[in-house]
């Protein structure tokens, strides 16, 4: 007797991309956030040591080994703990000589606190391309920008469009993933520009085994409460430079002077040093990075196993020659689908299962539209096209 097979065509629409997660997440029963933190014994028996030594603002010994673990961790020279990832940026462009009315390259696909750290330093953010595979600033659109647009004068990048000095480039490494380091240093370097990895995403994510952060004058690193690790709120400061971690310490510390009693500043400084109890959060957090880094990757193998033989749904996988903390799982919608993504949205929040969209590229928004960009296709394309989905660490798959 001849077997029929099945002949029903599938409706490729948001309930087929709801239905396909609901199965790979079991069926939730209570809403699966996107990314929340996983706490255990150690959290509590760091905090209470911080409450018993009584130290649990800008000073104490859990800030300083919090910053001497994220060092060894990252092979930075110098690590400075502050109070986010955006007040490091602050830092960084500061100390790379940003000045008012200067313009740093930045990419429209990043968190708005990117942008900000910018604006803070009265300089001007100057938006570019990301590339459609790791979502990192697209290295061959940028070159012939910047080849189009810009001359060296006084050994400095000027773009002769705006007439103003372009003094830097944030490379965000989204989501995690490296962007395309090694060709935006050469590029970087034949244009002047100082280099500030936003590595906010990538605690614990390597390219070619050195980790993210690194390449760069500065890296920065985010704790926030929804990152791999947390403080509650926190971040790091990182680069190879001695002198220029002093200045950021003292910086970062009000810029007050060493005295046992005496409250002296000599210069305008910001309070963004890392609370004492934030870091001994920090430090417990520490303890499970490689088990929960580990699970990550095995989630996002897991996800990619239950979509394996969709060409409309593909799973955002690590670039080549990255290994990835997989921060947040990403799906990215084909032609067919990227119509449905707000409603696929909705409904898998409606399903208990935790999704929201990409940020809505920055150059889109109102108060941001006046500054300089090159053209930005990929960054929309980008936007309409990819979902976050469930990602903390503790998160059970269906195998």
């Amino acid at each position: 007797m001849e077997i029929m097979k099945s002949t029903r065509k599938v409706i490729l629409n948001s309930d087929y991309v709801v239905d396909k997660l609901c199965r790979a997440l079991n069926y939730p029963q209570k809403f699966l956030p996107l990314h929340e933190p996983t706490f255990s014994k150690y959290e509590k028996l760091f905090l209470n040591l911080c409450l018993k030594e009584g130290y649990v603002s800008s000073v104490g010994r859990f800030v300083n080994e919090f910053e001497k673990k994220i060092k060894n961790l990252t092979s930075s020279k110098h690590a400075i703990a502050v109070v986010n990832g955006t007040s490091a940026l602050q830092i960084a462009l500061k100390l790379s000589n940003v000045k008012v009315n200067d313009e740093v390259l930045v990419p429209s696909i990043t968190f708005i606190g990117t942008v900000n750290s910018i604006i803070y330093n009265n300089a001007i953010p100057n938006f570019v391309d990301s590339e459609l595979n790791s979502f990192g600033i697209d290295p061959f659109k940028l070159e012939k920008y910047l080849q189009n647009n810009c001359v060296i004068k006084k050994n400095l990048c000027f773009n002769k469009k705006t007439k103003r000095f372009i003094k830097a480039i944030i490379i965000v490494h989204v989501f995690g993933h490296s962007a395309e380091i090694s060709q935006l240093k050469r590029i970087s370097k034949r244009y002047r520009l100082k280099i500030i990895e936003d590595a906010a995403e990538a605690l614990g994510s390597f390219y070619k085994k050195k980790h993210l952060g690194t390449f760069g004058d500065f890296g920065i690193i985010s704790f926030n409460g929804n990152k791999t690790i947390t403080t509650g709120g926190g971040g790091v400061l990182l680069t190879n430079s001695k002198y220029l971690a002093k200045r950021a310490k003292h910086l970062t510390t009000t810029a007050k002077l060493v005295h046992k009693w005496e409250y002296i500043f000599d210069e305008t400084g910001y309070n963004f040093r890392l609370p004492n109890i934030n870091a001994a959060l920090g430090l417990a957090q520490l303890k499970k990075l490689k088990k929960m880094i580990s699970n990550k990757r095995k989630i996002f193998r897991n996800y990619k196993k239950h979509f394996k033989d969709d060409k409309e749904i593909k799973i955002l996988q690590e670039p080549r020659n990255c290994k990835s903390n997989y921060w947040l799982q990403t799906i990215v919608l084909g032609n067919k689908l990227k119509k449905d993504k707000n409603s696929i949205i909705k409904k898998g929040n409606l399903s208990n299962i935790g999704m929201r969209p990409c940020w809505k590229p920055l150059h889109t928004l109102k108060h941001l539209k006046k500054y300089p960009k090159m053209n930005l296709n990929n960054a929309e394309e980008i936007y309409e096209r990819i979902i976050n989905i469930p990602s903390s660490s503790h998160l059970k798959l269906n195998d």
